[in-house]
């Protein structure tokens, strides 16, 4: 990367009060696999039975609109998993990564999924922007202290950008936010495989910047933005089983239920699938009549991906996380038996239990969505195609410019000669 040039100053006073919640991380902000401890100053995750090749993601309560302030992560341990077999060549690789740095609220918990609601920086020098990864600064590994400066201070010189820093050295140049990003508030992010994060907000750095700066504990009221507390009144999280027909939109339902709830976690094999193809796993196409939403193919060419075993650590996980889950399993909540046997699994007694019918005439709202979505997705189509068609007509372009050219520096060869 080219030489970082260092253009921040010192913070100078500032007298407005601060946010006083300890910072930290609440449960639906974080993938099913993140065990926090410490109250949230130390981030593991469940490694087991193919939970070793998901990325974990946990996004902090407070983000920030205004001002100038940094946070700091350490890898305080890097773990060589048993892999299984594997139908491959090697497992999917890195084998650890760590990924830092901000997103937005309700967006993707896995950072740099081809969405272009985050930026971040991760362990291999690379930068994550506007669905764009480009090397931009060092590796850093552990026992080495990261820390990520957000600067949205309008008087700044590097306003509207991020920084990283390695034990208290700027490693980048300041990169600046994408436009859409640009104003809005944006929370601290961490994704992690394979290690253990130590994360501090605090008033005390682990390594001191070159120039005096907030943490984010130190963020002011007026800079900053906190997302409601997953806490409940009366200490209950609801336990969702949508009872729906197969091919009846029951999966258009859920998208739209958790799009106006966001605090729900979807339990089911859909939502591993899509987790794991985030994570960087490679997966084969399969054939249509071997794919469903309810049931889709499992065939990584990883042993523990493909035997189930997945499915059966994160079923033992669920059942003493607090927090309010969707069994999204429409042939299991309709067999009296299995439905039986998926309900055993939530006897916590902060789990109550609701079955929601999701057969009928659809509503009014619901049928709105659902011709609103197939109108953007043509649109999309619509706009893809044309895209498609401008670059065929402009390399035809290039090649008949191409074909003329050659064809006047053989005539003014010939005529050389002559």
């Amino acid at each position: 990367p080219a030489e970082a040039v260092e253009n921040e100053t010192d913070a100078p006073k500032d007298a407005r009060p601060a946010i006083k919640e300890p910072l930290g991380f609440s449960p639906s902000e974080t993938t099913l696999n993140v065990v926090p401890t410490l109250g949230g100053k130390c981030l593991a995750a469940l490694s087991d039975g193919g939970l070793q090749f998901l990325i974990a993601g946990a996004r902090a309560d407070v983000g920030l609109t205004a001002g100038r302030y940094f946070f700091e992560i350490r890898i305080i341990e890097s773990l060589n998993l048993n892999e299984g077999r594997n139908n491959r060549t090697r497992a999917p690789m890195p084998r650890q990564l760590v990924r830092i740095g901000f997103s937005l609220a309700k967006s993707s918990l896995v950072l740099g999924d081809g969405g272009d609601c985050c930026v971040c920086f991760d362990s291999e020098g690379f930068f994550t922007a506007n669905k764009t990864r480009s090397k931009t600064s060092e590796l850093f590994g552990r026992s080495q202290t990261i820390s990520v400066l957000l600067n949205v201070d309008r008087k700044s010189p590097n306003a509207d950008t991020v920084s990283l820093f390695r034990d208290g050295v700027r490693v980048s140049q300041p990169q600046p936010l994408p436009e859409n990003l640009v104003g809005k508030a944006l929370f601290p992010h961490v994704n992690f495989k394979n290690v253990t994060l130590q994360v501090n907000f605090g008033a005390s750095p682990m390594a001191p910047l070159p120039f005096t700066c907030r943490t984010w504990q130190e963020v002011a009221k007026d800079d900053a933005e906190a997302r409601k507390s997953d806490s409940t009144k009366d200490g209950k999280y609801e336990v969702l089983f949508p009872i729906g027909l197969p091919d009846e939109g029951t999966f258009d339902w859920l998208d739209s239920f958790l799009e106006k709830n966001p605090g729900y976690v979807e339990l089911s094999d859909r939502k591993i699938l899509d987790w794991a193809l985030k994570s960087g796993i490679w997966k084969p196409s399969s054939g249509a009549w071997k794919h469903s939403n309810d049931k889709p193919e499992f065939n990584f060419g990883i042993q523990y991906m493909d035997d189930f075993s997945i499915q059966r650590c994160l079923s033992a996980a669920t059942q003493v996380l607090p927090r309010n889950y969707v069994v999204m399993e429409v042939k299991s909540n309709l067999i009296s038996d299995e439905r039986k046997e998926l309900l055993a699994r939530f006897n916590a007694p902060f789990f109550k239990k609701t079955a929601h019918v999701v057969v009928g005439e659809p509503s009014d709202e619901y049928k709105a969505s659902q011709q609103d979505r197939m109108l953007k997705e043509k649109q999309e189509k619509a706009n893809a195609e044309w895209k498609a068609k401008k670059a065929e007509e402009e390399k035809k372009k290039q090649v008949e410019a191409r074909q003329k050219q050659l064809a006047e520096m053989r005539k003014n060869a010939e005529e050389a000669r002559k």
